[in-house]
């Protein structure tokens, strides 16, 4: 039974049981199909048993306008379409009270650039993919899609890449392949990628653990390249094509064999002996010393040992020889410079720089594990060095806390052994042969401008490493635009020069020693300048980012910073 017209009744359903919004109410079936001049059916239709139902005609059809004369609004049924939108017209999103800003990028920027704005994006405002990798008329296989997405953030995360670069690249690949609505995480031993087909469907969720990381930034920038020909639409990679790529990256060798990388971590403490003081007898002591080390700490890996123990066999033998020289009595060799090179050889900068990275763009989590992992190998440091330095006291070696290296104003010398320097790092950390020369030069100028900050005009040595560290990540950024890849293999051996050798060298004496206010203050002013180039790095990087805009990008779009409340 049927209300009458204008009633009470006739404003919600007769019972309390709930009714699905697209189920037309039981007893009334559903409208017949429309004809080609007539408004498409859906249904949302109003059934024609209510057509006279107040609300239901083309008077509300008509919007709030067709309201009766007397002003009062004409009561609406609740079987009639929203007035707002269309029957088949998808609900709209809620649009606050700025306004939503429109987004244009232009696909002439690099796909980091893209993907970084994209990535801060709510997903409600991402502008809708254009699948640049075409695919047959059922769609991409989402299962190997996301499997080849975990994949390519799991050697770019094992590599030493940051997290916020590691889920641009896996949703850039996601997006190239036309998944829309996924999200990527990246943590310190974990990737997921979460991707929903639609409102209405349940999401598709795929993990990878990261347990193997090594430093090879060959297959890093090969990985790079990889997602370069993904995103661009000129090149046309398949699934196939792009896991047979995957797998030859993960089967090539690395450009340096062993025996090339123990000489280039002799001839990095070598240099750093000389760029604090020593001579060419000291270059050769420190570079010996060092490759011993070296070689412990691969007898160490191949025994299944964690990296805590091979960092500290491989602090022993720089500090032994030094202790060995103190005995010996020798005015030649500075055993200070010695030390001080094996320790240039062995200090984190990679791990550090990636830490504070990944805490300075707000992924805390990542940060954290890896601010942890440099603590624990630098304490694997201390650790050596200090079984050493005790048992050099206890026959009787004596060590000067107090006695500085002797600086002599030779910077054509200093110069070309922090190039040295950045060319041996360079070579131990697998990069391409075609940026070795790239990142020797971007240090080389950075020991210009510490030197010049530092010794000629006197400022303090943690301020002067703090703006030469920003013009590395400043150059190092713009080298990466240039080659369309990632920054680190022309950031991290830059740094090189600058790390805190001396002043660890000079705290852990000083703690032998039982002088803990002297030691402590130094290893202060290490971790101080450790800091200072983190944070100088990922400076002169938003620096460069700050002041080139993403082409297109209307209203000057770009990646957006997290924002905090005041607390109240």
């Amino acid at each position: 039974m049927v209300a009458e017209p204008g009633g009470p009744e006739d404003q919600k359903p007769q019972s309390d049981e709930a009714h699905s919004a697209f189920v037309p109410p039981a007893g009334v079936g559903r409208p017949a199909a429309a004809s080609e001049d007539d408004h498409p059916s859906s249904e949302f239709a109003v059934p024609a048993s209510l057509a006279e139902l107040p609300g239901a005609g083309p008077a509300s059809a008509s919007g709030p306008d067709s309201a009766s004369g007397s002003g009062s609004e004409t009561a609406a049924s609740a079987f009639a379409p929203p007035r707002t939108r269309g029957a088949r017209e998808p609900l709209p999103a809620f649009t606050p009270a700025h306004g939503i800003p429109m987004v244009l990028l232009t696909k002439e920027a690099p796909w980091q650039d893209r993907m970084r704005t994209m990535l801060r994006m709510p997903v409600a405002e991402r502008p809708a993919p254009e699948p640049v990798q075409k695919s047959d008329e059922a769609g991409p296989a989402v299962p190997r899609v996301l499997d080849l997405t975990l994949r390519i953030g799991e050697l770019l995360l094992a590599g030493g890449e940051g997290a916020e670069d590691v889920e641009a690249a896996m949703f850039a690949v996601t997006r190239s392949y036309g998944l829309d609505r996924s999200e990527p995480t990246v943590t310190f031993t974990l990737l997921s990628i979460s991707h929903q087909p639609s409102l209405v469907d349940d999401p598709v969720t795929a993990s990878r653990t990261v347990r193997r990381r090594g430093t090879d930034y060959t297959r890093l920038a090969a990985v790079f390249r990889l997602v370069d020909d993904i995103t661009t639409e000129d090149v046309e990679v398949s699934l196939e094509e792009a896991y047979r790529r995957l797998a030859e990256i993960r089967r090539n060798r690395h450009p340096y064999p062993g025996w090339v990388l123990t000489l280039a971590g002799g001839g990095l403490a070598g240099a750093a002996s000389v760029l604090v003081g020593g001579n060419a007898l000291v270059f050769v002591v420190a570079a010996v010393g060092a490759m011993l080390g070296d070689r412990l700490a691969w007898l160490f890996a191949g025994r299944g040992l964690p990296e805590f123990y091979q960092f500290v066999v491989a602090a022993m033998p720089p500090a032994a020889m030094g202790v060995a020289l103190t005995l010996t009595h020798s005015t030649d060799i500075p055993p200070s410079a010695v030390i001080t090179g094996g320790l240039f050889a062995l200090l984190p900068g990679r791990a550090l720089v990636a830490g504070v990275q990944d805490g300075l763009t707000g992924f805390y989590i990542t940060a954290a594990a890896r601010l942890l992992e440099v603590m624990y190998l630098f304490i694997g440091i201390i650790t050596g060095v200090l079984l050493v330095l005790y048992l050099g006291l206890q026959l009787g070696a004596q060590l000067n806390p107090e006695a500085g290296f002797v600086l002599h104003d030779r910077p054509v010398v200093q110069i070309l052994a922090s190039m040295a320097l950045c060319f041996a790092f360079a070579i131990l950390l697998q990069q391409e042969r075609s940026t070795v020369l790239a990142v020797t030069l971007n240090g080389g100028v950075a020991w210009v401008i510490y030197g010049a900050m530092a010794r000629t005009a006197g400022i303090s040595p943690v301020a002067a490493t703090a703006v030469a560290a920003g013009l590395v990540g400043l150059f190092g950024q713009l080298f990466s635009r240039y080659r369309h890849t990632s920054s680190l293999p022309f950031v991290t051996a830059a740094i090189g020069p600058l790390l805190p050798g001396s002043a660890t060298y000079f705290g852990l004496l000083g703690v032998a020693q039982n002088e803990l206010d002297r030691g402590l203050a130094a290893l202060s002013t290490a971790v101080a300048t450790a800091l200072a180039i983190a944070i100088g790095v990922n400076l002169g990087s938003e620096i460069s980012r700050l002041f080139m805009r993403v082409p297109g990008a209307v209203g000057g779009a770009t990646r957006r910073a997290a924002k905090r409340t005041r607390g109240f």
